[in-house]
């Protein structure tokens, strides 16, 4: 029984589900669980299950709300019925495949959709160019019917415009999704599954059929095997269920014939059984070339080619719809149907050429990006709240703070600047800059959880600031690999901002009172060697870290020479605004850059300590200013590296950077808990959304499958390094949430 949950907005999908084995349940299952993991409690995600095997009907995990049998036509319409009168289901969203409902090419599906009276979203998987008379009609009646149509290509939003007479306006492509996986070489999967480190791994997987091609890569084999014997082809995969009903194991045993006949017993290796999907993707990570040899032309999409693209493994694969456009010449090597040669030809090409299995391997991985689960949750809500009234993207649930990638990026003398993905490029060496925001994230980490990792990360930031400290108290900012000062950056550029930055870290570090008192120690003594250099900064941002670090000390002690120090700094901010504001722009320079955020930030913090109103009327105005500036339909949407914002000019919107977007969480943070103005909590939440997908792109920009954060956002790309900046940036924003 569907249950009466008034305060609860649900977004139920009519499909197939596991335990039951198919790819559309597997599909369904990824996309409900990213989608609850994302939304709820604000949305939630809920199934009604098609079901074909009485056995699993008691099996469903508490998700499903209701199932019923694919072959009872009357079950269609009491489900639809039920439906309408659970106020809480906002949308109902069918799965389609023609195979998995009941009656003529899943005609009795049409028996749900006109008794439904909710909004109604139909996915089709399958789009076939060459339709029958019922097929037609199928497709038509239910694209008459949904307010939302989703495919996933752009060759089936085609075929459904030509074919079908389908309005474009009605089509939103959205690809199948991908779990995220670090790119990694084979190695590592390899040692893990115990398989051969000398051999060269192709594999397919799937549920096995006939339509699979699997006849057509073995008899391929030989020919490879010639110049490369070192090669093990793996199969990996049950025989589909329906099949294994109809013709119990006769393919499987067909293969195994013709393995036998040539030989290739030590070559082709079978893995049959359904797969979780955590063994799975270690199979592919083991895989060194995928092999897609689907039979059909027509096939509109494949997940287990999406899944192997999305963990960065060059393809050959047949020319189905799919595989044109996301293997192309870049991703692999398309071959013809049912013909061996060309398979035994693409192979050999990649067998022979290592370096160009990784480069298609590197491409696949960049590719598949915006397809990681995460990424397509986002797309299907945002799809669905422009036909919805009242479906809205809410605020998202946060992840828990992982420190891996803090972890990964530390060394027994600092954090490592820059990264190739997830890799530490220690030819980049560090930075007093990225040290400090570690310092000043460790020391908050540790204050809340008391984590002895934080703490141990803490004592390598804080060594090495002492280490970049010169005798006047001021500090250098680049170090070499080597460990030595690079003079040449430190001579040429204005460190005025590190030097600011590390003063703010510092004294986080010497008020964190759970915090050894050593460290403590350290930490304040650091911090008052440099206040005679830092007094004289003239960057607006440069001095609001410096003002920040002076409050950090004044919250917690009286301190007249500091008191003073402050409202010096204030005033210089006030001066730096009177200077370049006018009537439109309330600003304190002449331009909108990076970091925008901290300097009426500290503004706000001045007055905080205080009490002075003219420090809080321009930290407000400049807020205001900033907020309009860079908040566009509910979304985030930073001033863009590619050129900043000039007074007079035009705001740029790429390079989005998550630096950035940290100073915008802690600045409406800090107005909210001052005015306890609601609206600037949203705004928080909005700016720190941009890290989890609600920004422009609709990209989710933390990777929860390393704890890193990507270094920004372009117009058309996301920048996958994972640099030190931009994960401490995340780090930062998600604890003072």
């Amino acid at each position: 029984m569907i249950s009466k949950q008034p305060n609860k907005a649900w977004i139920v999908s009519l499909s197939t589900f596991p335990p039951q084995q198919c790819g559309l349940a597997t599909f369904t299952r990824d996309l409900s669980t990213t989608f609850n993991q994302l939304f709820a409690p604000g949305i939630e995600s809920r199934i009604v299950a098609v079901n074909d095997d009485e056995t699993v009907i008691n099996k469903y995990p508490k998700s499903v709300i209701a199932a019923f049998p694919k072959h009872d036509k009357n079950a269609y319409s009491k489900i639809a019925l039920r439906l309408n009168k659970a106020a809480h289901v906002k949308l109902v969203s069918i799965q389609h495949e023609f195979g998995i409902f009941g009656g003529d090419m899943g005609e009795y599906i049409l028996e749900f959709t006109a008794a439904l009276t909710k909004p109604l979203a139909i996915t089709f998987h399958t789009v076939l160019p060459q339709p029958s008379e019922q097929m037609l009609r199928i497709v038509a009646s239910l694209a008459k019917r949904a307010e939302i149509i989703i495919v996933m290509t752009e060759a089936s939003k085609l075929i459904l415009e030509q074919v079908y007479k389908i309005e474009t306006d009605a089509i939103t492509i959205i690809p199948h999704g991908i779990h995220p996986a670090l790119y990694k070489s084979s190695a590592p999967a390899k040692k893990i599954l115990q398989l051969p480190l000398d051999r060269v791994i192709l594999s397919t997987f799937g549920l096995l059929g006939p339509d699979k091609g699997i006849e057509y890569v073995i008899e391929a084999l030989p020919a490879v095997v010639k110049r490369h014997p070192h090669i093990q082809y793996l199969v990996i995969g049950a025989t589909h269920p329906d099949i294994r009903k109809r013709e119990g194991e006769a393919y499987r045993e067909y293969l195994k014939k013709r393995i036998a006949a040539l030989g290739l017993e030590s070559i082709v290796k079978f893995v049959d059984s359904y797969l979780k999907t955590s063994k799975l993707l270690t199979f592919l990570q083991a895989s060194d070339i995928y092999i897609s040899t689907p039979l059909n032309p027509d096939q509109a999409v494949s997940g287990t080619l999406t899944y192997a693209l999305g963990t960065g493994r060059p393809v050959v694969a047949t020319s189905f719809a799919q595989a044109k456009e996301d293997v192309g010449s870049e991703a692999g090597i398309l071959v013809g149907f049912k013909n061996s040669q060309e398979i035994s030809d693409a192979l050999l090409r990649l067998l022979d050429n290592a370096a160009l299995r990784q480069q298609m391997g590197k491409y696949a991985y960049f590719k598949t990006r915006n397809m990681t689960w995460g990424n397509v949750a986002i797309a299907y809500i945002r799809a669905f709240a422009k036909k919805v009234p009242g479906l809205k993207e809410n605020e998202k649930r946060i992840p828990r703070v992982s420190l891996r990638h803090l972890k990964r990026l530390t060394d027994d003398f600092g954090i490592i600047q820059f990264t190739h993905l997830t890799e530490p490029d220690k030819q980049s060496g560090y930075t007093l800059d990225d040290n400090a925001r570690a310092l000043r994230f460790t020391a908050m980490y540790y204050d809340q959880t008391k984590s002895p990792t934080s703490l141990k990360l803490a004592r390598v930031y804080l060594d090495f600031m002492e280490f970049v400290q010169n005798t006047d108290g001021s500090f250098e900012n680049y170090v070499t690999q080597e460990k030595i000062l690079s003079d040449e950056q430190n001579n040429t550029e204005n460190l005025q901002e590190a030097n600011a930055r590390a003063v703010h870290a510092l004294a986080v570090a010497a008020t964190t009172v759970s915090l050894p008192e050593e460290m403590r120690r350290k930490a304040r003594q650091l911090y008052e060697q440099s206040l005679a250099h830092v007094e004289s900064l003239s960057s607006p941002r440069a001095i609001a870290s410096y003002i920040k670090s002076l409050a950090v000390f004044l919250e917690q002690e009286k301190n007249l020479v500091y008191l003073g120090k402050l409202r010096a700094a204030c005033d210089a901010l006030i001066l730096s605004y009177e200077e370049h504001s006018t009537k439109e722009w309330d600003w304190f320079e002449p331009i909108l850059a990076y970091s925008n955020g901290i300097i009426p930030e500290a503004l706000l913090i001045g007055y905080k300590i205080t009490g002075n109103k003219d420090y809080f009327a321009v930290g407000k105005k400049t807020l205001d200013f900033l907020i309009d500036n860079t908040f566009e339909h509910g979304l985030y949407v930073p001033i863009g590296q590619d050129g900043w914002f000039k007074r007079g000019g035009y705001r740029h919107r790429f390079d989005q950077q998550p630096e950035d977007t940290a100073a915008m969480v802690a600045v409406c943070k800090t107005m909210y808990e001052l005015t306890n103005e609601h609206q600037y909590q949203k705004y928080a939440f909005k700016a720190f959304d941009w890290f989890l997908g609600g920004n422009v792109s609709g990209r989710i920009m933390y990777d929860q499958s390393s704890g890193g954060c990507y270094d920004g956002l372009r117009e058309k790309e996301v920048n996958l390094n994972e640099g030190a900046e931009s994960t401490l940036s995340y780090l930062l924003s998600r604890i003072i949430l």
